[in-house]
């Protein structure tokens, strides 16, 4: 197929893009451009296509494919909860607009990057899935929803949209995220010799690796219409709900020497939920997750030796509010979140 990947400059996007070339497919990009420079390592060969806000699509950027994996968005909480409004306006909004797009030129499918965080505030120890309610506790998160709901109203016999609601992503990719669990643990005591835990270790997060992600991704392009029509999955493996005091201890044999602290100073998190992931599997069969969080901690720590990362990249560059800030100050984005340069 000829798809469209947006956010294909992002976290994500960076891993996803060529996986989806291996598998046979044109990879056509579409990013803002706000994290291309957050590198660890060597730059991608990122594919052609084309730089512009999600909030400023046309028809024009969404003809001639014939599917759409759409990951762009402001995918970090705190963000989420400082600027609600932009991201409802690119979460939302433009997520739906770019939807209407894609049936208004003829695109088949279209798979979209939800969330596991839907479910939020579901707690207890039964495994949640795809029918739990959802309970989100933030404006990501809320966002998520909405989408959801909007563009479950379009699906017809030509359009085919499927909900990924993927686990929290871990693991290297060349265009780091460094404020999501696994991988800030594993920095943390990759800098300082300790794994430091504000929570107080208890809630329950499902994990899965960027690779797994962009696997599942791919799968569900190939799968025959009816196994994904207008269906929302949850991707990952019941292997990887653990709590947050496990992810840490997974970091601490990891990285030896490191010590683990848990604080507690942040209070109890409200979002804890273990997920089932079996629908996936039933509907690709032999798809499966191949990543454990052990594993992911293992290549994390390695790429932060062997790509040199420092305190001020992890604090500034790969911390997502931190760097829409720092570029804010530089005059190379605005208040609305649209770059200039």
């Amino acid at each position: 197929m000829r798809v469209l990947l947006t956010g294909h400059k992002g976290y994500l996007g960076t891993v996803m893009a060529p996986v989806l070339a291996a598998a046979g497919h044109e990879v056509v990009g579409l990013d803002s451009g706000l994290f291309e420079d957050c590198l660890l390592g060597p730059a991608p060969a990122d594919p052609a296509g084309f730089q512009v806000d999600l909030r400023e699509l046309t028809l024009e950027h969404v003809s001639n494919v014939d599917a759409v994996i759409h990951l762009a968005a402001l995918s970090n909480d705190p963000l989420g909860s400082l600027a609600p409004e932009l991201t409802y306006d690119i979460n939302h909004h433009a997520s739906v607009k770019l939807a209407k797009l894609a049936k208004e030129a003829g695109v088949s499918r279209y798979l979209y990057a939800s969330t596991c965080s839907v479910y939020g505030a579901s707690g207890g120890d039964g495994l949640v899935n795809e029918d739990a309610p959802l309970k989100p506790v933030t404006p990501y998160a809320e966002s998520k929803v909405r989408v959801e709901a909007e563009v479950h109203e379009l699906a017809d016999d030509d359009f085919t949209p499927v909900y990924m609601r993927n686990a929290t992503a871990f693991g290297y990719s060349p265009r780091l995220r460094a404020d999501i669990v696994l991988n800030n643990l594993t920095a943390h005591a990759h800098l300082s010799g300790e794994v430091l835990v504000l929570s107080d270790g208890t809630p329950w997060r499902p994990l899965v690796h960027a690779q797994d992600i962009a696997r599942a991704f791919t799968a569900a392009l190939a799968a025959p219409k009816e196994a994904v029509h207008n269906k929302a999955f949850n991707i990952g493996t019941e292997q990887n709900n653990v709590t947050v005091a496990e992810i840490a201890q997974e970091v601490v044999e990891a990285v030896p020497g490191s010590k683990l602290r848990i604080t507690g100073e942040a209070g109890a998190d409200p979002r804890s939920y273990r997920v089932d992931f079996s629908r996936f599997r039933e509907a690709i069969p032999g798809f499966d997750c191949e990543w454990s969080v052990k594993d992911g901690a293992v290549e994390l720590i390695e790429a932060y030796r062997k790509y040199g990362l420092d305190k001020d990249a992890f604090s500034q560059v790969f911390t997502r509010l931190a760097w829409l800030r720092h570029q804010g100050a530089a005059g190379i984005v605005d208040e609305s979140l649209r770059r200039h340069r």
